[in-house]
């Protein structure tokens, strides 16, 4: 197996044993304990697109579905390699630091509380900064098209999904959330 595919199969186990807690999390929100939680599209299909690009990607690690490998195309596999693990375990931080706010669905809990430190000081959603970067540059590294496309296509819902997430912070954060926004980027940072 290619080296780079391997270090990306480890990753993402390593990655699975690092989102548990924040699973444990997600599961609350399942439960109760919130003030609002809409009823949308939004809070299934981009988790379900991951997932399928996440499959995708397992295939890709046997080269299925990706282009053929070679000594031309290695440094831009190391390259995308580096940003995807840097971006993944970035992903994984900005989940810890939201604490007890994280919940894979779009969610207002009953003790919430406006996250503006960390890298929420720069930018109002990283979550789904690192999430693009980690699928085109997971993509690049194991050069699959398939994980490609499912990336491209990830792109408006998470973007959707933002805008969602910012329609209810500012119904219940209102000034705090307003104030909060004209001092940070939407998904790439300094960009409103």
């Amino acid at each position: 197996m290619d080296p780079i595919n391997i270090i990306i199969g480890i990753n993402v186990i390593a990655l699975f044993g690092a989102n548990i807690s924040t699973a444990k999390r997600g599961l609350i929100s399942a439960v109760g304990q919130y003030k609002e939680k809409p009823s949308t599209y939004l809070q299934a299909l981009p988790t379900a697109l991951a997932t399928l690009s996440l499959i995708a990607l397992i295939f890709a690690l046997f080269q299925i579905g990706t282009l053929g490998y070679s000594n031309e195309n290695i440094t831009l596999r190391i390259i995308a390699l580096i940003i995807y693990l840097i971006s993944s375990w970035l992903q994984i931080v900005v989940q810890k630091s939201l604490k007890g706010n994280y919940s894979q669905d779009v969610i207002i809990f009953k003790k919430h509380t406006l996250i503006t430190t960390g890298l929420f000081k720069w930018i109002r959603h990283p979550q789904y900064f690192f999430q693009i970067i980690i699928e085109f540059a997971v993509a690049i590294a194991v050069l699959s098209y398939v994980v490609f496309a499912f990336a491209l296509v990830q792109i408006p819902f998470l973007i959707l999904r933002a805008r969602l997430e910012e329609k209810i912070l500012e119904k219940h954060f209102k000034d705090e959330f307003v104030s909060y926004k004209k001092s940070t980027g939407f998904i790439i940072p300094f960009i409103k």
